[in-house]
Order: structure tokens, then C-alpha cells, then sequence
């Protein structure tokens, strides 16, 4: 790995290489998180929306020759954002960057990525070719819906896992007492064997569902499948958008005799009504994440947000010293 060292606004390693960071405004804090555990404050910008909504972005330092990393968070206005990002990299190139890398922590459109009927969109497949067109080198983001989009974009993409930074804080917390990983429902069944094996090996469920592909957000659990019964019932999921997912699961997981029920989760959606729901749930703790800002009107106390800065800012290093971003993952990526 190349001797790095900070200056400034900008880490330089020995190759003369130099890394400058850039936030976007819709979560400035985690950009500041990750500066922090990088030693690089993010450079300087101007940025601000005209009378009409468009959107002007021009950085106060030169970037010439720099390698950039772009961190934007998706959450609502969730166009709005997606729009600022692709100007700061239309930006970053006509101003004669080297590599321009955008740090997504949420990828936006991230559920859209087939079509499950005629003349309908894959728009997370839109959202890649918008990057590639507008500058962008290589995208770097968090528990992709499914990872089959890493193959939307043409070129890299470092696909990083949060399970490390839950998984650490459950044993924790839950040391001693048996626990079960549940999958919300069969597609996530290959997720949650990762945290059986991460956990050590303890039992798997999953919660056999329906979706009606025509009504968003509607799901209807049927019944558990799996060993439940005296435990503490893990609910592991990428997301938690309305709750309706993880809430309806809880429900069917008690009357199957679990003991208590915990969620874990990287990215906070939290779009209404989940936040009534999870208050009025018997779910005990729900972990995620702070890829997405918690607003305080959202911060239940059974909520327990983790910081993703530190893995992001070890990934982006590694991307920045041409490293390995496999070996935060032991391999497995």
C-alpha cells in the first residue's frame, strides 16, 4: 500500500497522486464522517438551487489531476439529489479530474432493477448510465438491493457490506441468549445464510410472502418456515421502507413462539408510515445503519443507528492506494 499523507483539503501518496473528497448537500454530516476518519476535509463548493429549481455547482479549489470521490446520500428529494450528483461530476470532469469515483451509500432506484411486466422501466440500469455518461470512473456503494446491478455500470463497482457493522453490535448485545436469523421472505434467504455463518452458525427461517407486483408497498406474510420457537427471531433485510415487510413479520414470528424479535437493516428508508408502525410494533431494537439521515422526528428509541463512515472511508483509501476493497470482506465480495 502507497505512504499516504494528508494536505489540506486533499490526501497526496507517494505516487503524487491526490485525493480531494466531495459532499453533496443532501447529507453533508456523513461526508464530514468520513473526512474525519480519512484526515481530508471535504473541498470547498459552491452549490445552490436557481428560482426555477436548477441546480449550479462550482468548487472553490482546483481539481486538476485529483482523484475524486463524490459522496451524495439518497434520500428524499430523492431526484433532486440524483440530479446535484451528476452535475458535481460533470463539474469534477470539466475541470480536468483524473478519476472521478461517486460514493452512493444508498443507491438510488435500487429496487427497479428488472422488469416484472411489458413497458416498464429498469430504472436502476438508468441511474448507472447516467453516471458513466456524466464522468463518472467508478461507483462505490452500500448493500446494493441485488447484485446484479453491479453489472449495470461500465466499469468498477466496489459493492460493500454492512453485515460486519451489524453483526459486531448483535452479538454484543444479544451474547448468550440463542438467536435465529430470519430472511423477510425467500429472496433474501442467501443474505441471511451469511449471518447464520457470521453468527456462527445458528439457526435460519425465513417467512414464506406474497407481493402483488401491482400494489407497492403490499405485502402479505403467510407463515414461517424455520426453528423459532424461545428465540430471539433476527429480521435481517438490505432496506426498511413503510415497515409493512419487517412489522408483518414480527407478527407471524411471535405467534410461531419466537421470544423477541430484533431487525437489522443498512439503509433507514423510513417513508410514513414506518415510523408508526415500528412504534406501535412488538419489535424490541431495530438496527441500521447511517447511509440515509435519521431525521428527529424518526428517532424512536428502539432505533439504534451504527456509522457506515469508517467502512466507507477504509474503501475509499483502497480504492484511492489501487489496494484491494475484497479484503474488508475477508475475501468474500
Amino acid at each position: 500500500m502507497a505512504v499516504t499523507e494528508p494536505m489540506g483539503n486533499s490526501i497526496q501518496s507517494a505516487s503524487r497522486k491526490t485525493l480531494m473528497l466531495f459532499s453533496g448537500r443532501a447529507y453533508p454530516e456523513l461526508t464530514d464522517e468520513i473526512g474525519e476518519v480519512l484526515g481530508v476535509a471535504p473541498t470547498p463548493a459552491d452549490a445552490y438551487d436557481f428560482a426555477n429549481g436548477e441546480i449550479f455547482v462550482r468548487y472553490r479549489e482546483s481539481v486538476r489531476g485529483s482523484d475524486a470521490f463524490v459522496v451524495q446520500s439518497m434520500c428524499p428529494p430523492i431526484n433532486h439529489w440524483l440530479m446535484e450528483s451528476l452535475i458535481m461530476v460533470d463539474a469534477l470532469k470539466r475541470g480536468s479530474a483524473k478519476r472521478i469515483t461517486v460514493v452512493l451509500p444508498f443507491y438510488p432506484y435500487g429496487r427497479q432493477d428488472k422488469k416484472h411486466r411489458g413497458r416498464e422501466p429498469i430504472s436502476a440500469r438508468l441511474v448507472s448510465d447516467l453516471y458513466k455518461k456524466a464522468g463518472a470512473n467508478r461507483i462505490l456503494t452500500v448493500d446494493l438491493h441485488t447484485a446484479q446491478i453491479q453489472g449495470f455500470f461500465d466499469g468498477p463497482v466496489d459493492h460493500l457490506f454492512a453485515m460486519d457493522v451489524l453483526a459486531g453490535y448483535i452479538e454484543d448485545r444479544y451474547r448468550g441468549r440463542p438467536v435465529a436469523v430470519v430472511a423477510p421472505d425467500s429472496g433474501r434467504v442467501r443474505v441471511a445464510e451469511r449471518w447464520t455463518d457470521r453468527l456462527g452458525g445458528c439457526p435460519l427461517a425465513f417467512i414464506h410472502k406474497t407481493r402483488d407486483p401491482q400494489q407497492p408497498n403490499q405485502v402479505v406474510a403467510n407463515r414461517v418456515v424455520g426453528e423459532v420457537e424461545g428465540r430471539v427471531c433476527l429480521v435481517v433485510d438490505d432496506m426498511i421502507d413503510t415497515g409493512g415487510t419487517i412489522c408483518k413479520a414480527s407478527d407471524i414470528l411471535f405467534a410461531s413462539g419466537a421470544a423477541d424479535v430484533v431487525v437489522a437493516a443498512t439503509h433507514a428508508v423510513l417513508s410514513d408510515p414506518a415510523t408508526e408502525r415500528l412504534k406501535n410494533s412488538r419489535i424490541s431494537e431495530v438496527v441500521v445503519t447511517n447511509t440515509l439521515p435519521l431525521p428527529d422526528d424518526k428517532r424512536l428509541d428502539k432505533i439504534t443507528v451504527l456509522s457506515i463512515a469508517p467502512l466507507i472511508a477504509r474503501a475509499i483509501r483502497e480504492v484511492f492506494d489501487d489496494g484491494s476493497v475484497t479484503t474488508l470482506f475477508g475475501g468474500f465480495s
